[in-house]
């Protein structure tokens, strides 16, 4: 993931062995240590390591001189067509830093693939928590559980209130058609994993969830500015109480489009006590399950309250959320296989796409209600 200073040890590494070969890959120190003395002036204090929490674009942390910075570029290797975009990512951040919405300050963004082999961009690094695998113990706490989810679904309107024109992404996206295109990427984005993990494993029942998915595309839907990866770890809390959200991470996918995609991939993320057992746990917290977080459903309410946007579809919008984790988890498979990655988690998705298949059927079918 992103700025943030979620840094267990294990997460933040200085690398061996494998690890070195693999964060050889991601940086050329010395390149980089010259890019940044170029355009920030020199730091007597340089170092790199590598964040490994995040199982899609690379995150590096940076320490140059007093300031602490991130690096964010794509994984190394073959990736799909549009995928990994970070300048994109960079663009709208930047966009975005004189809005409600709360993002880390840019810095830099970098096309010349000389420098790490990569587009890349650097930002100030974000101190704060970020809410992935179990709560902090200053929010464990009907009021301040409770509060967590309203600053969630809050500040994912304030992303869907934002005046897209008036902040320069007017030329973003193409909002019309948009859910249309999103079964068509992600559909062509499996096709392109499917190249290679068909020759392990083929997973039917996504090409199913997908026919289902392109039949019933809503046509008719509000335009805004759309995250594309909403979700409670993509965002951080400030230290302290009451909980307040200080940071949206990950606009790897941002556009311009149907901001009820984004409610519903949020909710996709989302656990109500009684939930099936999650479909990819690697991926999947529940501790949201616990007393005083909202459920789903009063998320929706709240949204439709503050935005005046009906919340319709859901069985659409859930449905493609789960689909869309399901490419791109067949993606990560692919890249696993091809040696392109060091995550541990990639090599799992060979049994977890088939159960996310599973579950986005069950969404279809009802079985699996809002």
């Amino acid at each position: 993931m992103t700025g943030r200073d979620d840094t267990p040890t294990e997460a933040t590494r200085e690398p061996s062995g494998d690890d070195r070969d693999y964060f050889d890959r991601l940086v050329d120190r010395d390149a980089l240590r010259a890019y940044l003395a170029d355009r920030l002036g020199d730091a007597e204090e340089f170092a790199v390591s590598h964040h490994g929490e995040g199982h899609s674009n690379e995150t590096l942390f940076v320490t140059w001189g007093d300031r602490e910075l991130v690096v964010r570029r794509p994984p190394p290797g073959e990736t799909a067509e549009t995928a990994h975009d970070v300048l994109r990512e960079y663009r709208v951040m930047d966009a975005l830093q004189d809005t409600d919405v709360p993002v880390p300050t840019t810095v830099l963004a970098c096309e010349d693939h000389d420098v790490i082999g990569s587009d890349f961009y650097v930002m100030d690094r974000v101190a704060g928590d970020v809410l992935r695998d179990a709560e902090p113990d200053r929010f464990a706490t009907p009021e301040a559980r409770r509060r967590v989810g309203e600053e969630l679904v809050d500040t994912l309107a304030a992303v869907h209130r934002v005046a897209y024109e008036d902040v320069g992404l007017g030329e973003f996206g193409h909002p019309p058609g948009y859910t249309e295109r999103q079964v068509e990427r992600w559909t062509k984005q499996l096709e392109w994993a499917f190249e290679r993990t068909a020759d392990e494993r083929t997973v039917p029942q996504l090409r199913e969830v997908g026919d289902w998915l392109a039949e019933r595309c809503p046509t008719d839907h509000e335009h805004a500015l759309v995250h594309g990866d909403y979700k409670l770890d993509n965002v951080a809390f400030a230290p302290g109480t009451p909980p307040e959200l200080t940071a949206v991470f990950d606009w790897e996918m941002a556009t311009l489009g149907d901001p009820l995609a984004d409610l519903g991939w949020m909710l996709s993320y989302w656990r109500d006590p009684g939930d099936p057992e999650p479909a990819s746990p690697e991926l999947e917290a529940t501790f949201m399950e616990a007393e005083g977080y909202p459920t789903r459903r009063e998320l929706v309410e709240r949204y439709e309250d503050t935005t005046g946007i009906e919340y319709e579809h859901d069985r659409f919008y859930r449905a493609l959320a789960v689909y869309k984790l399901a490419a791109l988890g067949e993606m990560f498979y692919r890249r696993y296989l091809e040696g392109n990655s060091d995550d541990p988690m990639y090599p799992v998705m060979e049994h977890r796409v088939p159960d996310l298949a599973a579950r986005a059927k069950r969404i279809i079918d009802g079985d699996e209600p809002l």
